[in-house]
């Protein structure tokens, strides 16, 4: 071969290779679709680090609207899988924020209100995360009440607020067994104006009724005893309220 030859292969050889480079690994796994679909993958077989690191890369690639949103959801729906629950309230807020009229925004706040009840631990913690989830739920039921999920955030609003009356009693309990009846009385009292429909204020009833009587006031504990007799005749707190008042009238 001599020098012309070898000159005219040159420019051949180099665009064979600079096609080659544009088919390499490296190049396909920069692509927005084909990263998606890796992280399709990973979200689906439970890697769900290695699917919010390649969600993120699909939304930093802004290749379209539609795809960067729907990375934004993912992120947030891989999050919550891997009870991340801080970071996906967070992701589906943001979400929210960006796109408030989009079609999956009432998802959004559906799994933003999930993330915050699925932080609820016991009635003796924070709760702020039942706060959090009663209002998230509250807005909900507000913005969208045909939704296909209204009959579940109903159903969770429920226990949401039962563990509110709950954390009350445990704290007005708390009041009246440290000798405390002043601060107990206000707190049940508090607990049956906040939440007047509750199943559970059998307990509000007893000791709210044995907290006056021990400070004193017996009619207002008579009447509270009485309350407890006529809405919840079959709670066991009814025979201790009648023992307590034969002992203490």
């Amino acid at each position: 071969m001599n020098r012309i030859q070898r000159r005219s292969l040159f420019p051949l050889l180099l665009v064979l290779v600079v096609a080659g480079c544009a088919t390499t690994p490296d190049a396909v796994s920069r692509n927005p679709e084909s990263m998606a679909k890796a992280a399709e993958e990973f979200q689906t077989s439970g890697r769900y680090e290695d699917a919010i690191a390649q969600w993120k890369k699909v939304r930093e690639s802004y290749a379209s609207p539609e795809l960067t949103t729907e990375a934004e959801l993912k992120i947030a729906d891989a999050q919550f899988a891997d009870k991340s629950y801080i970071e996906a309230a967070a992701s589906y807020e943001e979400f929210r924020k960006l796109h408030p009229n989009h079609e999956k925004a009432p998802y959004a706040l559906y799994r933003q209100a999930l993330s915050q009840y699925e932080q609820i631990t016991g009635i003796d913690t924070d709760q702020t995360p039942v706060s959090n989830a009663v209002t998230l739920f509250e807005s909900f039921l507000r913005i969208y009440p045909s939704s296909e999920y209204a009959a579940e955030v109903r159903d969770k609003l429920e226990v949401c607020r039962l563990k509110q009356v709950e954390h009350e009693i445990y704290v007005g309990r708390f009041y009246y067994r440290t000798d405390q009846y002043g601060a107990a009385i206000k707190r049940l009292e508090d607990a049956l104006k906040k939440y007047p429909r509750s199943p559970a204020h059998d307990e509000t009833l007893f000791y709210l009724g044995s907290a006056y009587i021990r400070t004193g006031d017996k009619a207002k504990g008579r009447d509270a005893f009485q309350r407890l007799f006529a809405e919840y005749r079959t709670s066991k707190y009814v025979d201790e309220a009648r023992k307590f008042m034969d002992k203490n009238f």
